[in-house]
């Protein structure tokens, strides 16, 4: 098989092939040699990515690894997943129309669509919404000019050689043929996908679905040999994917901490999930890693213990019972009861007494540990928040509850001498690693983003930071099919400013990285708040 290895930062690297049907046949191969070290493959359109652990793993092994794997792979070589059969009713709102630009009737395209064998090419987009492909099916169908704000969960959708079915409400610009009531993403299941890379799929076309209760569908699939496929439970039509279980207070962790205001944003956050992209699943977890595994040391956690993420400040919280905290990362007033605290210090904090984080004169996000961790309901093992995919704990409101688990691993240590000061966010120097679209920009842009100084826009989340500065211009201005994107990933959309994604962004994209952000400078643009000006230099070369 015919492939490039292209560089994706220092973490991961991005196997590039001709068509879909290679990417089939690559990631499988890959999946099958999958060596120690390699946290998650990512099929996408033309490409496949490979993320890995440095510590595990090197660079150079690694591409030597994808490299010779992609040469002895054959196309058509990916074999046959599980077999899942999902009932539909076609009734979309854009089934007659669609059905017209393809010069078919309304049942003819929904008995072509059903008769159809389709497979999980890759995922993207939302957790556990997979892009299905066939050899069977000759249609290239345009999407919608005006993307849709609101498309149910369940919508069966069409977009280019692709159909597809949503888990959850979010906006959309497929054109949709009809509906489904199977639970396509349940992070309580195992799997928690229903569609992944590689399954086959058939849909079976009904009249009506039954009004049930919702239920999982784990173990459900059959496996590859087997030749009749089974229907995963169905749910109640037109209702959304049920939330992540209601934050109450676990019997065992009872409640530790009152909400008395969240301020601007507060979300529960640990070290992430990684090694779910596959499933549409970012890893998510403090963006300030650092900072997190500072305040759980100074109070005796387990580095990856959740705490709370607050941005830009405003958090007030009593104290249920006898607790210690500690506060670092972003620099503001931090008040016990009315008196000052200081931060990276762990601090007895009485029932009763309120704790107060005033708005931030430096940084943007400061980390609360509270002794024992903070308990919330977990995701695919993490109880970090996802804004973007609405995944984990959702954000803290006003007179809710936070149980304090038990996880204290020893007593609360002696602080060290270190000088803690206030985040540098005037202006931040962050290295970049090499990029896989570097060649589709002008040798003048390339070394525009190096003599630059940008500035960190209004639109910051924890998705990404768009910057403001000069355009970055495009060499090739073809659109480029999705492809697997990382933290640190700078996506240049048509507009030339770049956008630094970060631990909520989407695991697959289709605008351009020409670099990546490395690791070690992630928890430095943590702290970068809108006006912070940027610097960019190239990161020494390594594996």
């Amino acid at each position: 098989m015919s492939a490039r290895v292209l560089p994706m930062g220092e973490r991961a690297l991005l196997v590039e092939t001709d068509a879909l049907p290679q990417v089939l046949a690559l990631r499988a191969a890959l999946e099958a040699s999958r060596p120690d070290g390699v946290i998650d493959i990512v099929p996408a359109a033309r490409t496949v990515l490979v993320r890995l652990d440095p510590r595990a793993l090197t660079l150079a092994d690694a591409r030597a690894w994808a490299a010779a794997t992609a040469a002895a792979a054959q196309p058509g070589a990916a074999g046959g997943g599980a077999l899942v059969a999902l009932d539909i009713v076609y009734d979309g709102a854009d089934l007659t129309e669609t059905a017209a630009l393809l010069g078919l009737s309304p049942a003819a395209l929904a008995r072509r669509h059903a008769e159809t064998e389709w497979t999980v090419a890759f995922t993207g987009f939302a957790p556990g919404f997979g892009y299905l492909v066939s050899d069977d099916w000759p249609f290239d169908v345009p999407r919608l000019a005006s993307p849709r704000t609101r498309v149910p969960a369940g919508a069966v959708g069409l977009a280019g050689q692709f159909s597809g079915a949503y888990p959850r409400e979010t906006p959309g610009g497929w054109r949709l043929i009809g509906t489904t009531d199977a639970r396509l993403f349940d992070p309580d299941a195992s799997p928690p996908a229903l569609l992944s890379p590689g399954t086959r799929v058939r849909f079976r076309p009904v009249s009506a679905l039954p009004r049930q209760e919702r239920r999982r569908y784990a173990g459900l699939e059959l496996p590859a040999s087997a030749g009749t496929p089974v229907s995963p439970p169905l749910l109640a039509p037109g209702a959304d994917a049920p939330p992540a279980a209601a934050r109450g207070v676990d019997p065992r962790h009872p409640g530790g901490i009152a909400v008395v205001e969240p301020g601007l944003l507060s979300t529960l956050q640990d070290l992430g999930r990684p090694g779910a992209a596959a499933l549409g699943v970012s890893g998510s977890g403090a963006l300030d890693r650092a900072a997190l595994r500072t305040a759980n040391r100074l109070v005796g956690n387990p580095e990856g213990a959740a705490g709370i993420e607050v941005t830009m400040g405003g958090l007030r919280a009593v104290a249920e019972r006898d607790l210690w905290f500690a506060v670092t990362g972003a620099w503001g007033p931090v008040r016990l009861d009315g008196r000052e605290a200081d931060p990276y210090t762990a601090h007895p904090w009485p029932a009763g007494a309120e704790l107060h984080l005033d708005w931030f004169a430096h940084g943007a996000r400061a980390y609360l540990a509270v002794r024992g961790g903070l308990d919330g309901p977990a995701a695919l093992g993490s109880r970090s928040s996802d804004v973007l995919a609405g995944l984990g704990p959702p954000a803290l409101r006003p007179g809710e509850s936070v149980g304090v688990r038990d996880e204290a691993s020893g007593p609360i240590p002696v602080p060290p001498p270190s000088p803690w000061g206030a985040p540098h966010d005037d202006e931040l120097t962050l290295e970049l690693a090499p990029g896989p679209r570097a060649d589709w920009f002008t040798a003048e842009s390339r070394a525009l983003l190096y003599d630059s100084v940008w500035t960190v826009s209004n639109r910051a989340d924890r998705v990404g930071a768009r910057l403001d500065g000069p355009e970055l211009t495009r060499a090739r201005t073809e659109e480029l099919p999705s492809e697997g994107m990382v933290p640190g990933a700078l996506q240049v959309p048509p507009s030339g400013r770049p956008t630094v994604l970060l631990a909520d962004g989407p695991v697959t994209g289709g605008y351009p990285v020409i670099a990546v952000v490395t690791d070690a400078s992630l928890d430095l643009i943590a702290q970068a708040r809108p006006g912070t000006r940027i610097r960019f230099r190239h990161a020494r070369a390594s594996g």
